[in-house]
């Protein structure tokens, strides 16, 4: 499917999302962390987390660890899940701007349980990512490349599709790699915080989508010919997914097929 076909579907099964369904405040909190714990899960596991799906419920249902694990997992888990409060806090507000601050506080969150010295800062150093020949900008290039970043969403925000619009937010983050680690999962999170301040479901990566969306980046990434369509069309396809699963908690039919003139 096209990317534009694509966010047509979206944004109709959005509406009749809208349209069918009002929510208790109390459905409102189940559902908030029935995709807190599947974020956290799905986020990290992208990035090598032994914790299951079972495994992060427990812990952060209950705050039992899991005997064996690694407790950097666990670490990570709970980092994860604040970071996840915070950005539905920041999504949700009434007067919300991008800012450095944003994206920062939710490194912070996410790693300070792990390297409290790095949490929350820029990286001093060069990094290098495996398996491509992407090489992230010098050090002294952060602090200039993310105010240009942050003022570059603020003005693409109410231009691109938010599908897009969040989808080019999170490849960008990754393009800069402003921290020595956790960028991955912060740029999940930003994404995710565009997605649910323009009306979205939370978006989750699952792990066996895993090469494709390291190949998507790839392609992004490339220093001949590259395209964001792949990536772009992915992140919608996890958004589609996100919605027939809030439908099918909430007992929505969806039609089988929307009819789509761009479709093909």
């Amino acid at each position: 499917m096209k990317k534009e076909a694509l966010f047509e579907r979206i944004d109709q099964y959005k509406e009749i999302v809208r349209d069918r369904r009002w929510m208790t405040q109390d459905e409102v909190k189940e559902l908030d962390a029935y995709f807190r714990i599947g974020l956290t899960y799905s986020s990290n596991a992208l990035e090598g987390n032994s914790l299951t799906l079972l495994e992060t419920k427990v812990l952060l249902e209950d705050g039992i660890t899991v005997g064996g694990k690694p407790i950097r997992d666990c670490y990570e888990a709970t980092g994860h899940a604040k970071a996840y409060d915070f950005m539905l806090d920041q999504a949700r507000g009434q007067e919300f701007v991008l800012t450095e601050e944003v994206i920062l506080r939710l490194h912070y969150l996410f790693s300070s349980g792990i390297n409290a010295d790095r949490a929350g800062t820029y990286r001093s150093g060069q990094v290098f990512i495996t398996g491509t020949e992407f090489v992230p900008p010098a050090a002294e290039e952060i602090p200039m490349l993310m105010k240009q970043f942050v003022a570059e969403l603020n003005e693409k925000r109410d231009v691109l599709h938010p599908i897009h619009f969040a989808a080019y937010a999170h490849r960008r983050l990754v393009d800069i790699h402003p921290f020595q680690d956790g960028n991955g999962r912060t740029a999940r999170l930003l994404m995710n915080l565009i997605l649910v301040n323009k009306g979205y479901c939370i978006v989750s990566i699952p792990p066996i989508l895993h090469y494709d969306y390291i190949t998507a980046l790839q392609q992004a990434q490339r220093s001949k010919a590259p395209s964001d369509d792949a990536f772009i069309c992915l992140i919608g396809e996890c958004e589609l997914e996100a919605q027939r699963d809030y439908c099918r908690m909430f007992h929505i039919k969806l039609p089988t097929h929307v009819k789509n003139q761009n479709e093909q």
